[in-house]
């Protein structure tokens, strides 16, 4: 199935689009901030020319290939964004995602989220993944909102940071397989468990 790269998607409250070079000012806003990048897997931008340099290679230069899903995150009625959420299209179609902290905890992360998710399954991508530090909760917390399910805990050592960090992996089959459980961290990894998590009736 031919799949176009980013294509647009509106929601309720957003519009999630490429970004252009016109964004690297925004960009800049979301990745120089220390707690918005505290979890994330690369240091604060420490300069304008940083973000640049960051743009051309996860963004722009993303969107020459076939396919991929690269979004800004952009309230309706501007044109800015304010955040950002992507799938890998290597082997684990890794949803991750950032957002400037004045927009946490309004359910932003959580709507494009499920928009993506819905193109990814519209296109015939087969299951997703995601993974969180167990030192940040709340990012588990928009993955179980989104529909995906807890599979196991790894201790990676955390490049290029270079620290040991316990992650959590989360998993949704978009293609019907329940039973299908991404396994290459836990095989990767020496250290790794199921932990016993109480089940959350989601809302």
């Amino acid at each position: 199935m031919k799949r176009e790269n980013t294509p647009e998607l509106v929601t309720e409250r957003l519009i999630l689009r490429k970004f252009t070079e016109e964004d690297r000012e925004a960009l800049y806003e979301i990745l120089k901030d220390e707690e918005v990048n505290r979890f994330l897997p690369w240091f604060p931008a420490a300069s304008l020319e940083a973000a640049e340099t960051f743009l051309k290679e996860h963004y722009l230069d993303s969107y020459k290939k076939e396919s991929g899903y690269q979004y800004a995150i952009c309230l309706k009625g501007e044109n800015r964004p304010v955040g950002y959420i992507g799938v890998s299209m290597e082997e684990s179609h890794d949803l991750g995602y950032g957002l400037r902290k004045e927009y946490w905890n309004q359910g932003i992360v959580t709507e494009a989220g499920r928009a993506v998710i819905e193109q990814a399954r519209k296109d015939g991508i087969p299951y997703l993944t995601a993974t969180h530090d167990v030192k940040n909760p709340a990012s588990g917390a928009v993955m179980e909102k989104l529909g995906m399910s807890y599979q196991y805990s790894y201790e990676e050592l955390w490049q290029p940071k270079n620290f040991l960090v316990t992650f959590r992996l989360y998993q949704m089959n978009l293609d019907g397989q329940t039973e299908r459980m991404f396994r290459k961290y836990w095989e990767q990894s020496e250290v790794h468990f199921v932990e016993e998590r109480e089940e959350k009736t989601r809302q």
